[in-house]
């Protein structure tokens, strides 16, 4: 009971001052509800956002600026939720974003490659260009 009390404490927030507080749309708040992500409360007809939503929506965030899919991003939240101590979720983050990092080089690789490529095709193009007499 007593920890329902405190959820009954706690500030909530409305999702127009989230979705300005994140920078991001209310559509945004309700798509990541719709997902299970974060579990906003009701108050009347409006949803009102804890602080742990406001976090979790920052994690969120986070993690699909960082290149994550909404499920790594839901099994990370879930890990932070079920291991207090973080070790099996700092694992799991570590072993993910060695992944990334390294799907990522490859990728900076390619693009290198393609602007490297690009750059040649561009000065063939203009040593072409001159040599006809423009």
């Amino acid at each position: 009971m007593a920890g329902g009390d405190a959820a009954m404490n706690e500030e909530l927030t409305g999702i127009h001052a989230v979705a300005d507080t994140l920078g991001i749309t209310p559509r945004t708040l309700r798509l990541y509800e719709d997902k299970g992500l974060i579990h906003p409360v009701r108050v009347g007809n409006n949803r009102a956002y804890s602080h742990r939503d406001i976090v979790r929506m920052r994690l969120i965030l986070r993690g699909k600026r960082l290149g994550f899919s909404l499920r790594e991003i839901q099994e990370f939240l879930d890990l932070y939720s079920s291991d207090p101590g973080q070790d099996e979720q700092m694992r799991t983050l570590a072993e993910r974003c060695r992944s990334r990092i390294d799907a990522l080089n490859l990728q900076r690789q390619a693009l290198e490659q393609t602007v490297a490529e690009l750059e040649e095709l561009e000065q063939t193009a203009l040593a072409h260009r001159c040599k006809g007499g423009r």
